[in-house]
C-alpha cells in the first residue's frame, strides 16, 4: 500500500501550482513554535504566562513547568537552546506562530529566523487569525516577509474566509507552499491551497490520516497531518477537555498513523505551546499543581525531561526510513 501511495504522490506532482515546486523536500518534520513568551528581565513584564488568573512567577498558565523556567522569547541564548533541541529531535522546519504585522511575534520574527538558520532549520510561517486578517492581506504580508526565505505557510482557521477569496489570493503567492488548516482535501483545493494540515491533536487522533492523505493526493495536494503528545489547557483556559499523554503512547500512535499515511510532511503540535499542554520542550518536576513527563517510555527524573524530544528523534528517523522504502518500492514498480 505504501508504494502505491508514493506512486500516487509522484503522479500528482505536476498538478501542483508552479509556486509549490521545489520549495522543501518530501519527508519534512515541521514543528510548530511559539515566540510569544516574556518575562520582566527581558520585556518589562510577563507575557503569555499569566492567563486565567495565574500570576507568575508563583503560578503559570500551564499544567506543566518548563525546565528552563519562565523564559522570554527575546533571549537569544534561550532561542539557541530551543533550536538545538529541535535539531537534536530531527526537525527540519520550524513553523513560527505569527499574529500579523506589528505583533510581538512579527517584531521577534527576525531573531527567530536568525537562530533557526544558524542551526540549519528551514523556516515556515504559521499565520494565526489576527484581527482584520483577509486572504489578500495575508498574501501582501507574505511578499513583505519573502526576504526571510520562508519555505512554507500554514494558515490557521483558513475556513474563516470564503474559498474564492483564498483562491484568488493564493494565485499570487510566489515561491511558497500554502497549507490550509482543514482535514477536508476538497476544502483545501477549493481555496487554491497547495496542501492541508490538521494542527488540532485533541479532535484528531490519527485514525483519519490515511483517508485524508489519500484524498489529498487524488487532488494533487500535499498532506501534512499533525501529531502531538496530548492536550490539557485547563490551567490556561479552563477548557475541561483533555487528551492524556498515556506515558507517551498517544504520541506513538499519532506518529504511526502519519507514517502509515505516507505523509508528505509530518507537522508536530507543538514544541512549546505550554498553555494547551501540547509541548515537547523539556519540562521539569516542579511539584503540585504541575505535571511532568515522569513515566513516559519508562523514564523518570532528569532523563524524562527530554523524553519527548528524544522520542521525536526516533520517529523522525523511522519516518525517513519508511519513505526511503516507499521510494524504493515505487521505483521497482516502474
Amino acid at each position: 500500500m505504501g508504494a502505491a501511495l508514493l506512486v500516487a504522490t509522484a503522479s500528482q506532482a505536476s498538478a501542483r501550482p508552479p509556486a509549490a515546486e521545489g520549495v522543501t523536500v518530501v519527508g519534512d518534520v515541521a514543528v510548530f513554535y511559539y515566540p510569544w513568551y516574556g518575562n520582566p528581565s527581558y520585556d518589562g513584564a510577563y507575557r503569555h504566562w499569566g492567563q486565567n488568573g495565574n500570576a507568575p512567577p508563583a503560578s503559570i498558565a500551564s499544567g506543566y513547568f518548563p525546565a528552563r523556567g519562565i523564559y522570554s522569547s527575546s533571549d537569544r541564548s534561550l532561542l539557541r537552546g530551543h533550536m538545538e533541541d529541535l535539531t537534536s529531535a530531527g526537525a527540519t522546519t520550524i513553523v513560527v506562530s505569527w499574529w500579523g504585522p506589528g505583533s510581538i511575534e512579527d517584531d521577534r520574527f527576525a531573531i527567530v529566523v536568525e537562530q533557526a538558520r544558524a542551526h540549519g532549520l528551514r523556516v515556515a510561517l504559521h499565520v494565526e487569525p489576527y484581527a482584520g486578517r483577509t486572504p489578500a492581506g495575508v498574501v501582501d504580508e507574505l511578499a513583505r516577509l519573502r526576504p526571510f526565505g520562508i519555505s512554507d505557510v500554514y494558515v490557521y482557521d483558513s475556513a474563516n474566509a470564503p474559498d474564492a477569496e483564498w483562491r484568488e489570493a493564493n494565485a499570487r503567492v510566489d515561491g511558497m507552499r500554502v497549507f490550509a488548516h482543514t482535514a477536508l482535501p476538497g476544502k483545501a483545493a477549493a481555496g487554491g491551497f497547495d496542501g492541508l494540515y490538521t494542527y488540532d491533536v485533541l479532535s484528531y487522533d490519527g485514525s483519519s490520516f490515511g483517508r485524508m492523505c489519500n484524498g489529498a493526493r487524488k487532488l494533487g495536494l500535499l498532506c501534512a497531518p499533525s501529531v502531538g503528545p496530548g492536550f490539557d489547557a485547563r490551567r490556561a483556559t479552563g477548557d475541561p477537555r483533555v487528551r492524556p499523554r498515556e506515558a507517551g503512547a498517544t504520541y506513538d500512535r499519532m506518529w504511526r498513523s502519519a507514517i502509515r499515511a505516507a505523509a508528505d510532511v509530518v507537522t508536530v503540535t507543538s514544541y512549546n505551546e505550554w498553555h494547551e499542554g501540547t509541548q515537547i520542550e523539556p519540562a521539569r518536576a516542579a511539584g503540585r499543581p504541575y505535571a511532568c513527563y515522569d513515566g513516559a517510555w519508562g523514564l523518570r527524573g532528569p532523563p524524562a525531561e527530554r523524553a519527548y524530544l528524544d522520542r521525536t528523534a526516533l520517529w523522525a528517523e523511522r519516518y525517513g526510513e519508511r519513505l526511503a522504502q516507499y521510494r524504493a518500492a515505487a521505483s521497482l514498480r516502474r
